[in-house]
């Protein structure tokens, strides 16, 4: 039998398990939907998720937790745009409070972004680090800009910001969009970042573009069956 180079063995020592989520469906979806040019408004500015993008959350939410996952995560990796971050907090985040119930530092406090949501605790649940590379192409699309950091401190304040160095966004440029050659090499980078992280089992909450590229360019030195289950488009929650 002739070996393939693109077929490989590992010890499990030496692997990861790494969960891949896209964010639950945002506003600028919906009007992108029905208009693409929607994706220039400055109404969609950091987007957050709508009704239906939170009940997608809570379906993801009782699915991590009937299977046994929301045990096993030991970090929670997240895109800090408002989208991401409400997803991720309430997917692998603690149980919902009032603002003052909690003696943990809040994930999220009462609505966030938008959300009419209750306050959700950071207790019994892992840690969460916000980093930039993982985040949506960027450029021209203003809901790919994200907010400062200062702002995300008070409506997240137990998600870990200490790696973005920039208060305000200085990645994304209204009149340049990320050539897609280049988020995927950001993409790789990011997944040997996550090679030097001491956890092995660590949830990503980011998006599709982000994901597509990434995955297409990493799928290459992958078997070709495996590479055709990476390239496969990623849905927003279901």
């Amino acid at each position: 039998m002739e070996a393939s180079s693109s077929t490989a063995l590992y010890p499990q020592r030496r692997c990861k398990n790494i969960y891949l989520v896209r964010h639950a469906q945002g506003i600028h979806n919906v009007e992108g939907e029905k208009d693409h040019s929607a994706y220039k408004s400055p109404a969609l500015v950091d987007a957050h998720i709508t009704p239906l993008g939170w009940s997608q959350v809570d379906c993801l939410r009782d699915h991590v937790r009937e299977c046994g996952l929301a045990k096993k995560i030991e970090l929670v990796v997240v895109s800090p745009l408002m989208r991401t971050m409400q997803t991720a907090v309430g997917v692998f985040g603690g149980d919902n409070c009032t603002d003052g119930a909690s003696t943990s530092p809040l994930l999220m406090v009462q609505g966030a972004g938008h959300s009419g949501r209750q306050a959700i605790s950071s207790l019994d649940c892992p840690p969460f680090l916000a980093v930039e590379a993982c985040r949506e192409r960027l450029g021209v699309h203003p809901c790919d800009k994200r907010s400062s950091i200062t702002k995300y401190r008070t409506l997240f304040p137990a998600i870990d910001f200490s790696l973005i160095e920039n208060d305000e966004d200085v990645l994304w440029e209204p009149d340049v969009r990320e050539a897609i050659d280049v988020v995927a090499a950001r993409g790789m980078k990011f997944l040997d970042w996550l090679w030097t992280r001491e956890e092995n089992e660590i949830a990503i909450v980011t998006h599709s573009s982000f994901l597509d590229f990434t995955l297409n360019m990493y799928s290459k030195e992958c078997h070709p069956t495996i590479a055709e289950d990476m390239r496969k488009r990623f849905a927003m929650l279901q």
